[in-house]
């Protein structure tokens, strides 16, 4: 039997920004080693996601700068393949979140230089050229969980939901554990919704 084709697929839709995201995609790299299942990674964006929503002025702003590394990482895909997606991804972030840097451009040259990427990606952050298949990534998701809900969005045998929203990123066991749990929740054809109000930020560790 192939081990590979029995491995179970894991649809997960992340804009580099957002930090919640970020906790979310350290859990489900931990369960790709303690489970059978594989990841397959996407873009949505948040920049999209509020396109004609009336917010304040500070995220507004955020926004603007959303679109660099989203647009990077898409053109990365249609140009190298799907496979750079996890990888870049991962760099960015960890340069971004756990480094707690904002130097979008260096951080940009720096993670594609660590994947092997050619430098010249990073003109694609201030261009349009692969706007459609970005727009395209994001609608796949909101498609699954609906237009009332952000980024992570995580999907398994054809159920998405936002979330699960984490902190920290449980590892080992207790993220395969945790795995265990959303995989029996997507398996509920009624199940919509799970949430209680954060009391803390995003922990870095």
């Amino acid at each position: 039997m192939d081990v590979e084709a029995a491995r179970d697929v894991v649809d997960f839709w992340f804009d580099p920004l957002c930090p919640w995201a970020w906790m979310t995609s350290r859990w489900i790299v931990e369960v790709e080693k303690v489970r059978d299942v594989e990841v397959r990674w996407h873009v949505m964006s948040l920049a999209v996601l509020n396109e004609g929503r009336d917010l304040p002025e500070d995220y507004r702003t955020m926004l603007d700068g959303a679109w660099g590394p989203v647009r990077v990482v898409i053109a990365a895909a249609a140009l190298h393949g799907d496979e750079v997606v996890g990888p870049l991804y991962t760099a960015l972030g960890t340069r971004r979140h756990p480094g707690g840097r904002t130097d979008t451009e260096s951080i940009v040259a720096e993670s594609l230089a660590e994947v092997g990427l050619p430098a010249d990606l990073a003109r694609f952050a201030t261009s349009d050229e692969y706007d459609e298949q970005l727009r395209a990534s994001h609608q796949r998701a909101i498609d699954l969980v609906g237009d009332e809900v952000g980024t992570p969005v995580v999907a398994f045998n054809g159920t998405a939901f936002f979330g699960p929203v984490i902190t920290p990123a449980p590892r080992g066991e207790a993220a395969g554990r945790l795995w265990d749990g959303f995989a029996l929740i997507t398996s509920v054809p009624g199940f919509y919704e799970l949430k209680r109000t954060r009391t803390q930020g995003p922990v870095f560790d």
